[in-house]
Formats: C-alpha cells, sequence, structure tokens
C-alpha cells in the first residue's frame, strides 16, 4: 500500500536527487570533460552533445548495479525494522545534505566528490537513525564504508599507472620518432581499438540487470567485445587512416570533413600544388590574443591625483586632458588587485557577449540595459526592470557557459601568482608538433565518450540509489521493497539532470581543472580519459563506486609527471584538491547525520 501520508518526503527527496544529479553533472562531470576542452580536441558546446548521449547511454545500461551499493551496501535494510518512513526520511537527509555541500563547493569552484559526499551523508545519516553499530563500516563482501573509501587512495593512483603507461607508450611509438607525423598516423587504429574494445568491455560484460548481458558464457562475451573493438581497428584503417594522410602528411587544405567517406581513394587524391602546411588547428594551451588587446590592466595616477585606467598599449603615452587642454604625465602605476583583474576579465568577456547576435546577445544586453535602479525593490521601476530581467536570466543561464573563455582562466592572470605558477609548469612540459596532436584529438573524442560513458555507468548511482530508496518505500509502503532493482526511468530521468548541469554551469569547474593542473594537448588528454575510463570500470565491475573525478586527477598527474620532472605539475591545485576531498567526509557526513537527528528526534505536537 503506497504511505500517501508521506508524499510529501517523497517530493523533497525527489527534489534533492535531482539537485545532486544535477551538481554531479557540473562538479564530476565537467572534471571529466574538462580534460577534451583544455586539449581543444572538442569545444564546449560539442562536449555537451556528446556528454549528454554518452552519459544516458552509460546510466541507462549499465548504471543499475552500482547504485545497489550505495542503496543496500551501508545501512542495512533490517536495521529500520520494516519502518519505510523513517527509511524514507533517512535517505532523503543524506541527498539534502550530500547535493547541499556540493552544491556549495561548485559555486566557489571547489572540485569535490559527489560519489563521497554521497556515501558521506549516507553513513552520517545511519548514525542518527540506528547507532553506529549498524553502519556497515568494514569491507561487507566489497560494499561497505571500508571498500568503498579504499577507493579513496586506490583510485587515484591506479589511474595513474593506467594513463601514465598509456601516454608512455604513445610517447615511445610517435613523439620521440624523428619522423613522428607517419607513426601518429598508422598507429592511430590500433588505440581505436584499445578505446573500442574498453567500451564494449564495459556494456556487454557488466550489463544492466535487465539485459542480462553478465550471463552470457565466456567465449561470448570475449568474441563481441573483441570482435566490436577490432572492428572499429578495420573502420578507422578505412576511413579514418586516408583521411588524415591527406589532409597531414598531403597538407591538403581542400579536405572537407564529410570526405572520410571516400575512404582509400583519398590517398590517390592529389594535393594542390600550393600546399605548404597542414590546415590544422593550433593546440597549443597559450595563444596570442587575436585581437592585440591587453587584458591587464594597470592603474595610473595623474599630477592631479585623479586616479584613472589605461590599458599596457597607452602606459607609456602622455594622457591628454581634453578640458583643460594639458597634458598629464604618467607619475605612478600599480598594478590592480586581483579580484579587479578578475571583474576587468569578465567586463571585457560580456562587452563581446553583448555584440553578438543571437539569445546569449539578447540576453547579455537585456541585463545590461535593465540593471535594478534606486529604492527599494517593489518600487515601480525596478518591478518593470525585473520583469524584463528574469527570461533573459534564465538565458544567460542556459547558454553563458558556451561563450566562457576556459582556457584563459585556466592560464592563470598574468602578473599574479596564479599566473606565474602556470607558466612554470607549462614551461617544463614538452610541446610537440599540431600534426601529430591532430591525429590524437579524433582518439580523444573516442576516449570522452568512454569516460563518459563509464562516469553514467558508475556516478549515476549516488543521486538513483537512495532515490530508488524513497520511491520504492513510499511506492509499497515496505522498507525490505528498496532492494528491487532500479527502474530505467528514474536513471533516464537522473541521466538528464546530470547532463543539464554540465550544460549549463560545469565552465565553473572546468575553469579551475585541466591546465590548471599539467599542461595539456590530444595525445595527453587522450591517455588521461583512457587511464581514469579503465579504473572506473574495473571498480565498477566489482560494484564499488569510485570518484570519477578522483579517477581523472589521478591520470593528469600520472601524464603529468611524464615529462620527467615534479615541476611539471601544479602541486598547490593538487593539494588543494586532496583538501577538498578530505575535509568532505567529515563535513558531509556530520550534516547528514545532524539533519536526521533533528528530523527523527522532533517533538510531534498531535
Amino acid at each position: 500500500m503506497a504511505l500517501d501520508q508521506y508524499t510529501y518526503v517523497f517530493v523533497i527527496g525527489t527534489f534533492f536527487a535531482m539537485l545532486d544529479a544535477y551538481n554531479n553533472g557540473a562538479n564530476d562531470v565537467a572534471n571529466a570533460w574538462a580534460t577534451s576542452v583544455s586539449s581543444r580536441s572538442i569545444a564546449y558546446g560539442q562536449a555537451m552533445i556528446f556528454g549528454t548521449v554518452f552519459e544516458m547511454l552509460g546510466a541507462i545500461t549499465v548504471g543499475a548495479r552500482t547504485a545497489d551499493t550505495i542503496k543496500n551496501g551501508i545501512i542495512p535494510n533490517s536495521a529500520f525494522r520494516e519502518n519505510a518512513g523513517v527509511q524514507m526520511l533517512a535517505f532523503t537527509c543524506a541527498l539534502a545534505a550530500a547535493s547541499s555541500w556540493v552544491m556549495w563547493c561548485t559555486r566557489h569552484s571547489a572540485h569535490v566528490s559527489s560519489t563521497y559526499s554521497l556515501i558521506s551523508a549516507v553513513a552520517g545519516v545511519g548514525v542518527a537513525t540506528v547507532g553506529a553499530s549498524q553502519v556497515q563500516w568494514g569491507w561487507n563482501n566489497g560494499k561497505g564504508l571500508g571498500a568503498i573509501f579504499a577507493g579513496l587512495g586506490m583510485a587515484p593512483a591506479i589511474s595513474a599507472g593506467f594513463g601514465a603507461t598509456i601516454f608512455m607508450l604513445i610517447k615511445l611509438v610517435v613523439h620521440i620518432r624523428k619522423t613522428p607525423v607517419p607513426w601518429a598516423l598508422y598507429s592511430s587504429p590500433f588505440f581505436f581499438l584499445i578505446a573500442g574494445t574498453v567500451c564494449t568491455l564495459s556494456i556487454v560484460y557488466k550489463g544492466s540487470p535487465n539485459l542480462g548481458l553478465n550471463k552470457k558464457p565466456a567465449w561470448y562475451i570475449a568474441a563481441v567485445t573483441m570482435g566490436t573493438g577490432s572492428g572499429l581497428c578495420i573502420l578507422s584503417a578505412i576511413f579514418f587512416v586516408p583521411f588524415v594522410h591527406a589532409k597531414v602528411m598531403k597538407k591538403d587544405y581542400t579536405i572537407k570533413w564529410w570526405m572520410f567517406i571516400l575512404g582509400p581513394s583519398l590517398l590517390k587524391r592529389p594535393a594542390p600544388a600550393d600546399a605548404q602546411t597542414a590546415n590544422v588547428p593550433n593546440y597549443a594551451v597559450v595563444q596570442d590574443d587575436k585581437e592585440g588587446e591587453s587584458s591587464i590592466p594597470q592603474k595610473y595616477v595623474s599630477r592631479d591625483d585623479e586616479i584613472k585606467t589605461c590599458t599596457d598599449e597607452t602606459l607609456p603615452v602622455a594622457v591628454s586632458d581634453k578640458q583643460n587642454k594639458k597634458s598629464l604625465a604618467v607619475t605612478e602605476t600599480a598594478q590592480l588587485s586581483y579580484k579587479e583583474l578578475v571583474a576587468h576579465g569578465e567586463d571585457k568577456l560580456h562587452a563581446k557577449l553583448r555584440k553578438k547576435k543571437g539569445p546569449i546577445g539578447w540576453a547579455m544586453r537585456t541585463l545590461h540595459d535593465n540593471r535594478i535602479g534606486a529604492g527599494k525593490i517593489y518600487e515601480l521601476h525596478n518591478i518593470k526592470a525585473m520583469v524584463k530581467r528574469i527570461p533573459a536570466m534564465i538565458v544567460c543561464g542556459a547558454l553563458y557557459g558556451l561563450h566562457y573563455d576556459i582556457h584563459a582562466a585556466q592560464t592563470g592572470i598574468s602578473g599574479t601568482p596564479d599566473g606565474k605558477r602556470m607558466q612554470r609548469v607549462y614551461a617544463h612540459a614538452e610541446k610537440y608538433p599540431n600534426e601529430v596532436e591532430h591525429t590524437y584529438s579524433f582518439v580523444q573524442i573516442l576516449t570522452a565518450c568512454t569516460a563518459s560513458f563509464a562516469h553514467g555507468a558508475n556516478d549515476i548511482g549516488n543521486s538513483v540509489g537512495p532515490w530508488a530508496v524513497i520511491y520504492s518505500a513510499w511506492n509499497t509502503g515496505n522498507a525490505a521493497a528498496s532492494k528491487a532493482p532500479v527502474p530505467i526511468w528514474q536513471l533516464a530521468v537522473l541521466s538528464a539532470t546530470i547532463s543539464l548541469g554540465l550544460l549549463t554551469y560545469g565552465y565553473n569547474i572546468m575553469k579551475v581543472m585541466g591546465n590548471k593542473i599539467t599542461y595539456h594537448s590530444p595525445s595527453r588528454g587522450c591517455s588521461m580519459e583512457m587511464g581514469a575510463a579503465i579504473t572506473v570500470l574495473v571498480f565498477s565491475q566489482f560494484s564499488l563506486p569510485v570518484s570519477t573525478s578522483m579517477c581523472i586527477t589521478g591520470a593528469t598527474v600520472g601524464v603529468g609527471l611524464c615529462n620527467g620532472t615534479l615541476k611539471a605539475v601544479n602541486w598547490q591545485r593538487v593539494g588543494l584538491l586532496l583538501l577538498s576531498w578530505i575535509a568532505t567526509i567529515p563535513v558531509v557526513g556530520t550534516l547528514g547525520g545532524i539533519l536526521m537527528g533533528l528530523f527523527l528526534n522532533a517533538p510531534h505536537f498531535f
């Protein structure tokens, strides 16, 4: 029988489950795609499309098994003594604590693990509900807190090993060669083979319980997995290699993207007589400002002690006072504060957006022209301004990230300690030819999709596990029914919410990840993503929730160390990441326990 009297608990729990999924996308998924965007292999908008598709595929086809660990492995259902109402409240408080913490961290660009946030919240709620003795602190057949938190130390290290191994293979096969471009081209099908095999293995061998793929014989699993990977390898040799050969080796600038369908015939296609350089993008992290504008304003104090602002270009020139028609010599220069520099950069970006056509330009112009004036908010002129601002704010919130300069934010502001630190990090990373990196940019798109699939398979359990408990207890009135498989529709709803978080607010985490840790390029990026994807799938195979963000961070550090020096890694950023991960456990656990204790022991007046 449905617990209609607890419908409000189900509604609140649903809200926090979706909020947790949204923050998961804005925090964890953004970190995963930061590698591809940082390497310039894929644009932010393209990352949103691929992320949405593969997150949903991974969640729906594979995600149910990992959801079961958080759902039943930490607090045993017997501890609730068949009280479905208490069980609903417990997991609602856990979702509230975890989603609130990750939301606050995302707002302040602090990267944390949504996986460990929810696990800590569930543990805290368990202590407040049934006591510390009932919480599964040990291994518990791979489902207890001991097994889950073991991944806190193991996952980054294992991922670093996988990522470094793959990149060193690329380095030995390609980068150290005297002619690296042909080696990169002709070895690329092998990396397509690896990516295709890993992705297929995760679907076929693990599978969703509803599909029953994991019950197939071993020979069937091996045949399908290797067959799919080999098929992708053959297709890349037939279509990808001739296409890149014509574009990079022959330097044919007339090649269009759709011509890959011509396959081997492109090998006989004559190159233009005036072909001199390959028409490939510039994958350098730091690129010249095409507009020639300085992004660092400075202050000067004139003879009249009036503080004005000018750009670097105007500093050497005396300033003309049009009113008094006299020259004011620059007597003092001083760098703006860090906050002023950041604000100046945002003002430049907003000025450019206001000039754009389309929804984002309209929204930015509307917000700029309809500011809240003096007086109370309920005054007529402010009410009119607010009515115009609300739809513009919605449009801006949805599209702002697509136009945000993530690379400029990652490299830091020149002249500040952060900017100098990133210059040192980049100086110790070897730069490889754009023609070579262009080859791996295609491979990285596949590895990024594999990583996104792995994230959907693993981290969807963060939100859907507790939500499945709440829904099942409310729908059946029986706490024990929460052991039932997670419905596919719940996986679909939350995976779509994860994608929404990535689309609208992922840029706020991307700007402090990727190149903020070490120098990125397509060959490095595909190694990082593949190492992280393999690690996540290994942990998922044993139904152990593991943070994708920890895996990609570990792989990033591992690949960064392949430069041969510790100076190629921004250890300050790595230290801040470790601090935020560790702080998450006591903060969220305490918050979840306090919420549950307050609601569970609140006085009843009826």
